[in-house]
């Protein structure tokens, strides 16, 4: 029950509707989760319920539950960190908005992406690591990087021969056209 609770929060948060009360809901199926004792897959709800926060302009609190993740997944190595750190990524850049420190947010969320990329590339995660060069890729955009954003992400673009319907790959044909 605690599952299907926080997996209706993240349906909620995710097709735009209560968003506020997809994220009660994620947040109560955790906590009913967490205090049952079980252990398996609160990385994977904790970034779901951090994921949402950053939708709702909740960076602040998204960056906890990603932090209660990346230390959870450290002690029991279940989930992706890749994802767990390109999330974290896209939460800073979704709270930059404090004047004067825009790069350095940049700075730091790109690092978020680069580390990503290498742990999935040295797992051989091919899904994890496109959506990592998809992240670094939209903010290399947006610094002007459009030649070395087009670069890496064609590269592992390639890669794939199959799973074109697949939302990833269709974000990632997008962003090629976009960077050309």
């Amino acid at each position: 029950m605690a599952q299907g609770t926080s997996l209706r929060g993240w349906a909620l948060v995710k097709q735009g509707q209560r968003r506020e009360e997809g994220i009660a809901q994620l947040r109560q199926g955790l906590a009913v989760y967490q205090a049952t004792g079980a252990e398996l897959g609160r990385p994977y709800y904790l970034a779901e319920l951090a994921e949402a926060c950053g939708l709702v302009g909740q960076g602040e609190e998204g960056l906890r539950a990603l932090a209660e993740a990346l230390a959870a997944v450290h002690k029991s190595g279940e989930f992706s960190e890749t994802e767990l750190c390109r999330l974290k990524g896209e939460l800073m850049l979704k709270r930059s908005g404090v004047r004067g420190r825009e790069s350095e947010v940049q700075g730091e969320a790109e690092e978020c992406f680069l580390k990503a990329i290498e742990i999935a590339r040295r797992q051989s995660a091919k899904s994890w690591e496109l959506r990592a060069v998809m992240s670094l890729a939209r903010l290399w955009q947006q610094q002007g990087k459009k030649k070395e954003a087009h670069e890496m992400l064609a590269e592992i673009y390639g890669w794939f021969t199959e799973g074109f319907d697949t939302k990833d790959l269709q974000d990632a044909k997008r962003l090629i056209e976009e960077l050309s």
